[in-house]
């Protein structure tokens, strides 16, 4: 009975066979956009992730900077306080440095008097240290010639010899009572000599201290600002990439919702192609004006749906009208 009925009306058959090839080719274009709907959803959700670690990551950078930036302002200020106290010793030692210099130069000046009267005192000949400072030895030996040479009767050669002898100790007398003299002035210049040697030393001392400790500073400042732009330099990698990620997530939500709007005009396709039969498309014939029509529309069509799908390669966002244009063609 049914073969009857298949010999009666031809178009039975293939339109059952077209049937069963649509719903196939529905079936395998469901599972497809299925297949890619949770591909893209698993890649959202790592992009998603990513996102979220590297919006953490740049806090901690920040924290790090801003930490950094707390100990250079330190450091900083250390540093302008040694400086300072540099400043402060230098002015110390110029101050001093002037009184060093004259009282060295006085007291060199004094020595070489000193030599000087102490050769004068020494040129009656050779004589004991003790002859050479003792200064009431020669006063009593001037004072018992000059009694002589008043006193005594003496002969002309012998008056003459004490008359030399007598101005040779009045010589070396004067002599050792300048250089007693100048002693006392060259030990008083010496003593402020050293006084004041010393606290150069002081001064010196300090000043190399506050250079190591300025020196060290400006080591821990080199590694602090080298640090500081690594931190910088990481940040700007790692916004980098969180912005690549939201990139992508953008892409990524274009091609759902391109797929979404795909799987619906499927569906729609699959209701219309259940609501007419295939013996009322055969029968249904379209006027060549209107033919002509849809050619002129096919090649705007066509034309606008090549700039749609160059957008869609670049990774911008695609209107809703865009994906109809790129999507419509398959699911008719």
């Amino acid at each position: 009975m049914v073969q009857e009925q298949n010999s009666g009306n031809p178009a039975t058959a293939p339109s059952a066979a077209a049937s069963g090839s649509t719903t196939k080719k529905d079936n395998r274009s469901e599972n497809s956009i299925d297949s890619n709907q949770k591909t893209l959803s698993d890649f959202k959700k790592s992009l998603i992730e990513e996102q979220k670690l590297g919006e953490t990551h740049i806090e901690k950078i920040f924290g790090s900077i801003e930490e950094t930036k707390k100990i250079i302002d330190e450091e900083r200020v250390k540093l302008e306080a040694e400086r300072l106290k540099l400043k402060q010793i230098n002015e110390v030692k110029d101050a001093d440095y002037a009184k060093f210099t004259e009282l060295k130069s006085n007291l060199i000046e004094e020595r070489k008097r000193m030599k000087t009267l102490d050769t004068k005192a020494s040129s009656g000949g050779p004589r004991s240290r003790r002859d050479k400072y003792n200064l009431s030895n020669l006063t009593r030996a001037l004072e018992q010639i000059e009694r002589d040479i008043q006193t005594k009767k003496l002969s002309k050669d012998e008056e003459r010899r004490l008359v030399i002898k007598s101005k040779e100790i009045a010589t070396r007398l004067h002599a050792l009572k300048v250089i007693h003299k100048k002693e006392d002035t060259y030990k008083s210049l010496a003593t402020k000599f050293d006084d004041i040697r010393g606290k150069m030393n002081v001064i010196f001392d300090q000043k190399a201290d506050v250079g190591k400790g300025i020196g060290q500073i400006k080591s821990n400042l080199d590694e602090l600002l080298n640090r500081r732009e690594e931190l910088y330099e990481e940040r700007r990698g790692v916004i980098h990439r969180v912005r690549e990620a939201g990139a992508k997530i953008e892409m990524v939500d274009t091609q759902l919702n391109a797929i979404e709007f795909k799987r619906n005009r499927l569906q729609h396709s699959s209701e219309r192609q259940r609501r007419y039969s295939p013996e009322r498309k055969i029968r249904h014939e379209i006027p060549q004006d209107k033919m002509r029509k849809n050619r002129e529309n096919q090649e705007l069509w066509n034309s606008l749906k090549e700039v749609a799908m160059k957008k869609m390669s670049s990774g911008e966002k695609l209107t809703f009208d865009e994906m109809k244009l790129i999507y419509a063609e398959e699911s008719d």
